[in-house]
């Protein structure tokens, strides 16, 4: 049986996981531009990410279900939770969805859901405490950013599931409000209203998702080795409140991610 977790560490982001068309592909291009490594788990065919601190996630192929569903490639992170079949049914009853909810041998319980805008994101329960990781470091997930049809309303559901604070907001003018989010008083992430002039590349409209945002030392290098190996620059380069400066791409297999410089100490 699962040991329960404590509340201290309920509502952080433990794994990253890109579930992807070509998965080969996807560990040729993220280990140019990141330069993480890749290791098999134990005896499975799960490859890890594998960055100077040790294992950060994984990529796998993108589920045939999910496809059906329209699904493109995408990264996917798990949000750390006392106890996954508890979180379910508060899902459940704050109008979220639940896809899947599995125990993984030796590692733990774990549920993809989506919130009820439609934002897909996954809870896990470890099996054993999982070491935190210092984001500040290249190579780490260090910023967590959601676009949806309704940022106050998404606050509230991750608020009761995963203990999410308020920290606070900025006027970004005709984008709307962007509302700072975290965990004992440390920012991890924000969330924001999706203005109607956010589109895909194709022009279709962003649907309610994730954006997850890498540390890097060098972002114009980091920047010129995505490119040169087939991403798709989304927005930016630019400069962002708290002296960062910050990159949106889109990898040669169609999943939206983030690259970012380190905070100024």
């Amino acid at each position: 049986m699962l040991r329960e977790m404590t509340d201290t560490i309920t509502g952080r982001f433990v794994w990253y996981e890109l579930l992807t068309s070509d998965p080969a592909g996807a560990i040729a291009f993220y280990s140019e531009v990141t330069g993480w490594k890749t290791q098999r788990f134990e005896t499975s065919d799960y490859t890890m990410w594998v960055g100077s601190q040790g294992p950060l996630g994984g990529v796998t192929l993108l589920p045939e279900a999910a496809t059906k569903m329209g699904a493109p490639p995408y990264w996917q992170a798990n949000i750390q939770v006392a106890n996954v079949d508890e979180t379910v049914v508060k899902v459940k009853r704050l109008g979220g969805q639940v896809y899947v909810t599995e125990d993984v041998p030796t590692v733990g319980r774990l549920a993809v859901i989506a919130d009820p805008q439609g934002a897909v994101i996954a809870v896990f329960t470890p099996a054993t405490d999982m070491q935190a990781h210092d984001v500040t470091k290249p190579g780490e997930f260090s910023w967590h950013e959601l676009y949806t049809t309704d940022h106050e309303a998404a606050f509230a559901f991750y608020n009761a599931i995963a203990g999410w604070e308020r920290l606070g907001e900025f006027d970004m003018g005709p984008m709307g409000k962007y509302l700072l989010w975290g965990r004992g008083g440390k920012q991890l992430g924000g969330m924001m209203t999706k203005p109607k002039e956010m589109k895909t590349p194709d022009g279709r409209e962003v649907p309610p998702s994730w954006m997850f945002y890498v540390t890097t030392g060098d972002l114009d290098a980091a920047l010129a080795r995505a490119k040169a190996s087939g991403a798709r620059v989304l927005n930016g380069p630019m400069d962002v409140p708290g002296g960062q400066r910050i990159v949106q791409l889109m990898d040669p297999q169609g999943a939206a991610f983030a690259l970012v410089t380190p905070p100024k100490s």
